[in-house]
């Protein structure tokens, strides 16, 4: 018990030090990082656009095999790097790219599309990560939505988010859709009176842009959903590797898979509940 008492103590003690020491410079994105960022979803936004102009390119990585759709129809959830984490030319940022297939029994495209398109959903569908969420505007396939996000590994961050998203079909069995960040805030002290954003200078570079996009395929019995994230992230400051590393190397990839295991439990449940009422 006194074991994990001071355990926890250290945690707040290494967080409350580590929000500290990771301020200062650069604390807003580096305007060589925005570029090359800008510059590396270009080719992933050209490549998943010729990807989505035939149904048997909608699954890419170890996913689109017969053997990974097997692997998927199992119940396995695919997770992969796409990229390595260091983001070559981004000067005191790293580039994030990850992966992430699932399928879910039953499910439909049209029942996927739905979820996604409703962001005031979220903070139930995605809880405990989204604690707030609602859709700004709309107008047909393009949405503009809001959502409140915390992450915890040692520290915990909150920050509010803006999306632009678009939507697409190839047909009735196969969508996708692309979400770029529009902004992001880092709030201190979410949910307390003393709650506020904090100005882009004091910020701690935690998530600078964030992209996200999904390509769902209706074939054998269920729905194959597959995420592909990519996020720009401050550097790692020399002697906060220890700290730092952990947060924002561990964070894209568990959010990734979280984000698929929660969409999945949702559109398969949907199915399920559509089934039993037959």
């Amino acid at each position: 018990m006194v074991w994990f008492m001071k355990r926890g103590l250290l945690k707040v003690v290494a967080g409350g030090w580590l929000l500290v020491s990771w301020g200062g410079a650069w604390a807003e994105a580096p305007a060589a990082a925005v570029a090359g960022f800008n510059n590396y979803v270009g080719v992933v936004e050209a490549r998943l656009a010729e990807e989505h102009r035939a149904a048997d390119g909608f699954l890419t990585g170890e996913a689109g095999s017969e053997e990974g759709r097997a692997r998927l129809r199992r119940g396995e959830v695919m997770v992969e790097q796409v990229s390595p984490p260091e983001g070559a030319g981004l000067p005191g940022a790293l580039l994030h790219h990850w992966r992430g297939t699932a399928f879910a029994a039953g499910a439909k495209a049209a029942d996927f599309e739905r979820l996604l398109r409703d962001f005031g959903g979220y903070a139930e569908t995605f809880a405990p990560q989204v604690l707030q969420a609602r859709t700004v505007a709309q107008d047909g396939d393009h949405v503009e939505g809001w959502m409140r996000v915390r992450e915890r590994h040692v520290i915990t961050v909150v920050l509010d988010s803006t999306y632009d998203v678009r939507f697409g079909q190839l047909d009735a069995e196969h969508g996708f859709s692309a979400s770029r960040s529009t902004r992001i805030a880092e709030i201190s002290g979410a949910g307390t009176s003393a709650e506020r954003a904090l100005r882009p200078e004091d910020e701690h570079g935690f998530l600078w842009r964030m992209n996200t996009y999904w390509s769902w395929e209706e074939r054998d019995g269920g729905l194959y959903m597959q995420v592909e994230s990519v996020s720009l992230t401050r550097g790692i400051p020399a002697g906060l590797g220890w700290a730092v590393r952990p947060f924002v190397e561990s964070i894209p990839r568990e959010s990734v898979e979280f984000t698929l295991k929660a969409a999945r439990n949702r559109v398969q449940g949907a199915g399920d509940r559509v089934q039993g009422g037959r």
